[in-house]
């Protein structure tokens, strides 16, 4: 029976339970290392997103024969470049906006009492059976949008904190672009035969999905700004760019990012003009239907194929176990568990089927 493949899952779900909780009863002695692990979790998170960013660019200057400190050095001049002209262009129409925005901030929040006034005025003319539902779905929009304000203060907080710690990115990047190759043998070196191949191209799996999820994700939400970005600019749309890349900066997030960019810009159209939220709502839809359809199956593949229940049901239980973060690192942490037990499946499979040769 301990032969068994089922039987072996469940000892090691056991064991990894028992362990998580001793690390619990004994948190105590673990807290400086929780401390400092939470301390370099934003920069080394920046720095492994730049890492899958800039590593394309390194190997294609390697190949030039370019060697590894000077392709490296050309990639954080090209990477400072292209951040001071972004923010070069960017930033004047940005605070531009930002500013009309809080002056404006009054109007807007006295705009959203009044419309939210005249519906509830306009509830008690309805059936009671209307009425009802509708209370209902009142109490699941202020659900909604208590949840979603958590989230905006939660992920502007982590955002001034990483932009606070970004002088630690760059240390992370240098050296990741520089020792990254060592990592794989580095911890193959602790194990001996198949088990070690096994262990290269696990690493080897996990390496290619969070370069694909990673460059993907980041390609697709550029992409979904700019349509964004383009169709507010048609229609005439106040604060398109910053509306744009508030959409842009919300599409990482799967699922829940659409429906967190499209509120405040159907408010902010309402406001200017009825017919306007209209618009806006066409547009995030077009540019949702363009993305899912034709951009995310072409810059990510079949290599990330999860089903969409699948993915509202890891968000919802990442984001109810740790906030922001959780929702924006589900599916990343899922693909590499997914690539982990696919190699441990793989790997029995074929053992049982090298043993059922030799009988």
């Amino acid at each position: 029976m301990t032969k068994k493949l089922w039987f072996q899952v469940g000892v090691a779900i056991l064991l990894t339970l028992l362990i998580i909780r001793m690390v619990i009863e004994v948190q105590a002695i673990f807290s400086p290392l929780f401390i400092v692990l939470s301390t370099i979790f934003i920069p080394a998170l920046l720095g492994g997103v730049l890492f899958y960013l800039m590593r394309p660019l390194v190997k294609f200057l390697e190949k030039r024969k370019v060697p590894r400190w000077g392709s490296i050095s050309i990639v954080l001049l090209l990477l400072v470049g292209a951040i001071s002209a972004f923010v070069a262009v960017v930033a004047p129409p940005l605070t531009k906006q930002v500013n009309q925005l809080v002056e404006n901030a009054p109007v807007i929040i006295r705009e959203v009492e009044n419309m939210t006034a005249y519906l509830l005025d306009q509830r008690d003319r309805l059936p009671e059976n209307m009425q009802d539902s509708i209370q209902e779905a009142i109490g699941r929009v202020n659900e909604f949008a208590v949840m979603g304000g958590a989230v905006l203060i939660n992920f502007f907080q982590s955002l001034f904190q990483g932009i606070f710690m970004l002088v630690l990115v760059p240390f992370f990047l240098i050296y990741m672009l520089k020792d990254h190759e060592r990592f794989a043998p580095f911890v193959a070196k602790f194990f001996k035969g198949e088990r070690k191949t096994w262990i290269r191209k696990t690493l080897a799996d996990i390496d290619e999905t969070l370069k694909t999820y990673i460059q993907g994700q980041l390609l697709v939400s550029f992409l979904v700004g700019v349509m964004l970005y383009i169709g507010y600019l048609i229609i005439g749309l106040e604060y398109s760019l910053l509306l744009a890349l508030f959409g842009m900066l919300t599409n990482v997030i799967p699922f829940l990012g659409p429906y967190l960019a499209v509120i405040p810009a159907m408010v902010i159209g309402f406001i200017q003009d009825p017919i306007m939220a209209v618009w806006v709502a066409i547009i995030m839809l077009v540019a949702q239907q363009i993305e899912s359809n034709l951009i995310t199956p072409n810059v990510m593949g079949k290599s990330l194929d999860i089903h969409p229940l699948t993915v509202i049901t890891i968000i919802l239980s990442a984001g109810s176990l740790a906030g922001l973060w959780g929702i924006i690192l589900a599916i990343p942490t899922y693909a590499v568990i997914k690539a982990i037990l696919s190699n441990i499946y793989a790997h029995r499979t074929e053992i049982r089927d090298t043993a059922n040769k030799d009988v």
